[in-house]
């Protein structure tokens, strides 16, 4: 199977230039992604583009990473509705740097390889283009009508807030990317999300035009979940590929959590799982989806891929804990920083640690911290044995909590039948 036939299978190609397969089986191909420097880290949305260039390179092929040093300044208006806020050198070379690592995590970049992949800023080659040899050089080779012509451009042409000149202009700065790496780079291939069509077509253009070059495109569907909700997100915000913004047990739990058509199509898209594995795990989720056997592989796969293997193997015990059952021993493990991670989202509730030192009588813990509306009610549930203390159940001879019931010398965790739990906080 060629490298675009697996993508075809994958479910990552949308649109494709006549040639552009015919080109990757003729000879080794370079290829190039941009990334865009709006934050210090990634997303999961760019994992898509990584996973393109992680293919490309293992079949042989040369990925090139283009962070938009340059194009960062500017915007892109594809697929908004709204122009953004421009970013200020500063941020943007603190960005950069922060991608440039995240890259180099998923690329072979060993100068040594004859496919190496390698990183380059567009700001190298725009910080001395003046205005008017870029009017000269790029401008004067694509009609305003060929550039009006881009759904991107008429969407919000026609829209309430209208298109500035900065955005207007912005595929002719990606065009002409594609261009100079192109002519110094040998660089035939540009790659990207379906909503970059427009702007990757306006370089393969201005090659052609500007120096009869031929060059090639093609692009991924983007990412859609089946229940309509936004791809990426959370009731937090964006699942980031930077562990201090999205902890490994949350990117875990992301993954996890995938409904059964969401996995069968992630499960190609963002692994990089062979295709035979890949079917029979589609046959035995098929056969016992009660097992998720493809949304556990899946965030394994990621997890591990994005972060490392202690991070999965602490993501899989932290899980557990919350919805399994790990032991009393294994919460008792965590450090204080891990019990956190695990414990996002759960109710907490504060007592004075001098209460716990004199010993609190557990009935009026519970009614005091609201874990039950009253002592009535929480009585009710320790006599049917249904309450646990950090992951232990406790009878009717358990009356009173202590400081030894706390974990890292602060936390106490108070599980009330299966599912609900509550994290007390001693201060």
């Amino acid at each position: 199977m060629t490298l675009i036939q697996e993508l075809r299978w994958r479910g990552m190609i949308q649109d494709i230039m006549p040639g552009t397969e015919e080109l990757f089986q003729k000879e080794s191909v370079s290829g190039y992604i941009g990334f865009d420097p709006t934050s210090d880290s990634l997303h999961i949305g760019s994992l898509v583009p990584i996973l393109l260039l992680m293919h490309l390179q293992k079949a042989g092929h040369k990925p090139f990473a283009l962070v938009g040093g340059a194009t960062g300044m500017v915007g892109d208006p594809s697929g908004k509705s709204e122009e953004r806020n421009l970013l200020s050198e500063e941020t943007l070379q603190f960005n950069l740097a922060g991608v440039k690592k995240q890259l180099a995590h998923f690329l072979n970049f060993d100068p040594s390889l004859p496919n190496a992949a390698e990183m380059v800023n567009n700001y190298d080659w725009f910080k001395d283009f003046s205005f008017l040899d870029f009017i000269r050089e790029v401008g004067k080779h694509i009609t305003v009508n060929y550039m009006m012509a881009k759904d991107s451009v008429k969407k919000r042409i026609e829209g309430d807030t209208g298109m500035s000149f900065t955005e207007f202009t912005y595929q002719l700065v990606q065009g002409y990317d594609f261009y100079w790496l192109y002519k110094n780079k040998n660089c035939k291939v540009q790659m990207g999300g379906s909503d970059q069509w427009g702007n990757i077509t306006t370089g393969t253009e201005l090659i052609r035009r500007k120096i009869g070059g031929e060059a090639f495109a093609f692009t991924c569907p983007l990412i859609t979940k089946t229940d309509g909700g936004k791809f990426g997100k959370t009731e937090k915000g964006n699942v980031w590929l930077d562990a201090s913004k999205t902890s490994p047990y949350q990117f875990y739990q992301f993954w996890l959590n995938a409904s059964d058509e969401d996995a069968k199509k992630w499960i190609k898209i963002f692994t990089m799982l062979p295709i035979d594995t890949i079917e029979k795990l589609l046959t035995d989720h098929n056969e016992a989806p009660q097992l998720r056997i493809l949304q556990k592989r899946l965030a394994a796969e990621l997890t591990t891929l994005v972060h490392n293997a202690d991070d999965l193997n602490f993501a899989i015990g932290a899980t557990e804990i919350l919805f399994g059952n790990a032991t009393t021993e294994v919460l008792q493990s965590l450090n204080e920083a891990q019990l956190l991670q695990v414990m996002e989202g759960v109710p907490t509730s504060n007592v004075a640690l001098l209460q716990l030192k004199e010993g609190y009588d557990f009935i009026s813990l519970l009614a005091d911290t609201q874990i039950f509306p009253s002592k009535g009610e929480a009585r009710k549930m320790w006599q049917a044995g249904g309450l646990s203390i950090n992951k232990e159940k406790v009878n009717t001879e358990f009356t009173q909590v202590n400081t030894t019931h706390l974990l890292q010398g602060k936390y106490m965790l108070v599980q009330k039948g299966k599912k609900n739990y509550y994290l007390i906080i001693a201060s």
